[in-house]
């Protein structure tokens, strides 16, 4: 992976990508795989250039599972990953700027300054029936 993609992975599971604000191209580069029910992508276009008007069509999908995509507009925000039997597997530091895709196992938080946040994520969410929390590391 590039230098500012992160990608958290345990036992060829993919708990989360991070895409660093620090990130530059100079072409169209998704970072996930086609094959996940969100995705998240990178569109670098020129000035003048026309995205020609489009319509995404219905189209049904069978989505097991609730993916978010976590914008850091402030702050600093460490993430602690585990996997499903609740075991921390990983953690990574996200800063002001980064962009991150939690996409398999568990996560929790821990603000290290204070931070803002923008989460995005697919729906209808329920929050009683579609999370399970659970006792996470200690500080």
């Amino acid at each position: 992976m590039e230098k500012y993609i992160q990608k958290i992975e345990k036992d060829n599971i993919v708990y989360a990508i991070v895409l660093r604000d620090e990130y530059e191209g100079d072409h169209i580069n998704f970072f996930t795989e086609d094959s996940m029910s969100f995705q998240v992508g990178y569109l670098p276009h020129s000035k003048g250039k026309i995205i020609e008007p489009h319509l995404h069509l219905e189209n049904n999908r069978s989505i097991n599972d609730t993916s978010e995509v976590l914008l850091v507009k402030k702050g600093k925000v460490k993430v602690n990953f585990y996997d499903n039997d609740k075991k921390h597997v990983d953690s990574t530091t996200l800063f002001k700027g980064d962009i991150i895709l939690l996409c398999g196992g568990g996560h929790g938080f821990e603000i290290l300054e204070n931070a803002v946040m923008i989460e995005i994520k697919q729906g209808p969410y329920n929050a009683i029936s579609d999370k399970v929390r659970f006792k996470g590391i200690e500080k």
